[in-house]
């Protein structure tokens, strides 16, 4: 199992972190999510044979967040 780690701008508020945990859990592989409204960070475990990190950023990216690395 893999770790990852993104920094994300424009978190606002709580509905903002649901949407993001949201798109999170729907990568395929997932296996934990969190994400901080205080740090704007998601993190997440996952299984790297069924996913990549490149997924979980373009899952961000695809509702409409900035991710910054």
């Amino acid at each position: 199992m893999e770790k990852g780690s993104i920094k994300i701008e424009g978190l606002q508020n709580e509905e903002d972190v649901h949407k993001v945990l949201q798109a999170l859990e729907s990568v395929w592989g997932v296996r934990d999510a969190e994400v901080s409204l205080a740090n704007k960070t998601a993190t997440f475990a996952y299984d790297e044979k069924a996913a990549s990190h490149v997924d979980f950023l373009q899952a961000v990216k695809d509702i409409g967040y900035n991710v910054l690395n």
